[in-house]
């Protein structure tokens, strides 16, 4: 008996830790979490983040090269031996003029700061600027597009779960029918037809509520997936989610909006403003390049000291150099045709943009008026469906109404719901698109 009592407890525990661990593994998560767990955890925003940092120190590297540069340079040489350089005077002795020095030190010291360069340095400059702050915007865009992302799969898992609440509730109003019928049938006041009816349409609800569950676990999956948390993790819905405000928008203000905040519109104007630097960087070729230089030797033995001597001694000179291109054959030339090519393309795709973020705009606004106004008839639907089945339930009850118009009641309820729910989805995504549209996803 007491082995018996101990195994029953064992099987208690083991299923209360697993039970637990079942709960620990489920995680409700709100809307705002979920974009912030996936800006987090997103490899593609962090590599569009690295992107960023590379801009940066392109244009932290040519700056630099406008700034003086200081190198150092040092050799060791191992002479042949030779014969040194000497003469005698007669009376006087043996002068050694250059002496056999075997082992030769020297160090270097150059410093050199460019004084035009014709315009290169400074259109190097412009262009990673631009680049850099191209690249921002286009960090920037990344996230809202990951938003949207988030948003999608977010409204997705809270229509897979209401659907299936729908479909449980219409489960209850179903099996509590075939109840009434059941006893009705008992009484000879229904026929064995009228069960069937019923039981068939019960049946039909366990498919639909197979396939509910089965979309609740791939939304969630899918959601798992795109925020980067372990496919494992079990999201849930709160209840009470907060749903849009029905905003009233002005296309012509949207538009304007987009104008102004598009990240991927202010990454292509940076673009064209690169493009435009690089015509000037082209021409820079025409130009002469002039640069200050300095030197400081520090040499043992010091060739520019006479007589050579085995010891260091150190000596600097200072000079300015100029270089022209004078003739390449065109080459400049045709650099400049290239760089202004790319500019008027630029230029032309910038234009393009800006149509189709109107054209983008244009259909998201009208998606939200269509949402909008679906919401409203969902509503109403959904109330006039549910008076309709209490109704019918209740002259069903009192055998005023057929088996079949209870059906019928209990299906365009579970329609109405149904449809009530991918209204408000579907208004939730329209807002979503305007704000990414609009350029406003970010707050």
């Amino acid at each position: 008996m007491k082995i018996k009592i101990e195994k029953i407890m064992i099987v208690l525990f083991s299923g209360i830790l697993l039970s637990t661990a079942a709960i620990a593994q489920q995680k409700e998560i709100t809307l705002d979490e979920g974009i912030q767990i996936g800006l987090k955890n997103s490899k593609t925003l962090h590599s569009s983040k690295m992107k960023v940092v590379s801009a940066e120190a392109n244009l932290s590297e040519i700056n630099a090269s406008r700034l003086p540069s200081l190198s150092l340079n040092a050799t060791y040489t191992r002479l042949s031996p030779i014969t040194p350089f000497s003469f005698t005077l007669p009376f006087v002795g043996t002068y050694t003029i250059s002496p056999s020095i075997l082992d030769n030190y020297n160090l270097k010291l150059t410093l050199q700061q460019p004084l035009f360069t014709g315009f290169k340095l400074s259109s190097s400059s412009d262009i990673a600027k631009y680049n850099s702050l191209a690249a921002r915007q286009q960090y920037s865009q990344d996230q809202q597009d990951l938003i949207l992302n988030i948003k999608n799969a977010y409204w997705g898992l809270f229509n897979a779960e209401k659907v299936k609440e729908a479909i449980n509730d219409n489960y209850q109003q179903v099996k509590a029918h075939l109840t009434d019928v059941q006893n009705f049938f008992k009484q000879g006041l229904s026929t064995k037809n009228d069960v069937l009816k019923v039981e068939v349409q019960l049946s039909e609800i366990q498919l639909q509520q197979i396939d509910a569950r089965n979309s609740v676990k791939i939304a969630v999956v899918n959601l798992d997936n795109i925020i980067g948390l372990p496919l494992s993790t079990e999201l849930m819905i709160p209840q009470n989610v907060n749903v849009s405000e029905n905003t009233e928008y002005d296309l012509d203000q949207l538009i304007d909006q987009a104008m102004q905040n598009r990240p991927d519109l202010k990454a292509l104007n940076y673009q064209v403003e690169a493009s435009k630097s690089s015509i000037k960087l082209a021409e820079s070729n025409w130009y002469p390049q002039i640069y200050l230089t300095g030197d400081y030797y520090y040499s043992k033995p010091n060739q520019r000291i006479f007589p050579s001597e085995n010891k260091f001694e150190g000596t600097w000179d200072v000079g300015v150099g100029l270089s022209v291109n004078l003739w390449n054959w065109g080459a400049t030339k045709d650099q400049t045709t290239q760089a202004e090519a790319q500019y008027e393309q630029s230029t032309d795709g910038l234009k393009t943009m800006k149509d189709a973020i109107t054209l983008e705009v244009t259909q998201d606004f009208y998606d939200m008026v269509k949402a909008k106004e679906k919401v409203l008839v969902a509503d109403q639907t959904v109330a006039q469906a549910e008076e309709n089945y209490r109704v019918t339930d209740d002259k069903f009850k009192q055998g005023m109404a057929l088996n079949s118009d209870l059906l019928d009641a209990e299906t365009a309820l579970l329609q109405a719901k149904t449809n009530q729910i991918q209204s408000l989805v579907d208004y939730e995504l329209a807002a979503a698109k305007i704000e990414r549209s609009t350029g406003t996803g970010i707050k």
